[in-house]
């Protein structure tokens, strides 16, 4: 196969959606440096919502963008968590995937803390070839052609071979 048609992971998000400032969101914040090492940024709401009781630009999460080690480390924390199953339809069609965890305690390893409580997270795993950084440049951007974009086949044999997970 050539390296230039290779698929490798490009990053890993991981969002902990707490649906309210304050305290909560404080306490999904340590989890998340302490699980990662690394600061998340909060995010806010876009539209204000009676309902949940949400309203413009209010902080309701927090998320961190993972790159090399760390990412791999991550996925393979939750996907353990998982018993290293995913669905087929987890995939898109740019082949990313997006997995849920409902409680962190379900991660091996991570013990349950009074003071943090208990909280879900959604990792989301972004995939790319070389060559990717056409799209991403500052002078003379181009779109990425078809052969050079990541399949949800192939992604999917990524992650059987890195991370020995079953597709059902």
């Amino acid at each position: 196969m050539n390296i230039m048609e290779k698929p490798r992971i490009q990053k890993a998000t991981v969002n902990i959606g707490v649906g309210e400032g304050g305290e909560r969101l404080t306490r999904a914040e340590s989890l998340l440096t302490s699980l990662v090492d690394q600061q998340p940024v909060r995010t806010y709401s876009k539209v204000t919502n009676p309902e949940f009781g949400i309203r413009k630009k209010q902080p309701i999460a927090c998320k961190v963008t993972l790159r090399g080690e760390k990412a791999e480390k991550i996925i393979s924390m939750v996907l353990n968590g998982l018993e290293n199953r995913i669905k087929a339809s987890q995939f898109d069609k740019e082949g990313n995937v997006s997995f849920g965890i409902r409680e962190h305690i379900d991660i091996p390893g991570v013990r349950y803390d009074p003071d943090i409580g208990i909280f879900g997270m959604d990792v989301s795993v972004t995939f790319e070839k070389p060559g990717h950084r056409i799209k991403d440049r500052r002078l003379r951007p181009k779109k990425i052609p078809k052969h050079q974009r990541v399949t949800p086949e192939e992604a999917m044999e990524l992650m059987k071979e890195k991370f020995q997970v079953t597709i059902e």
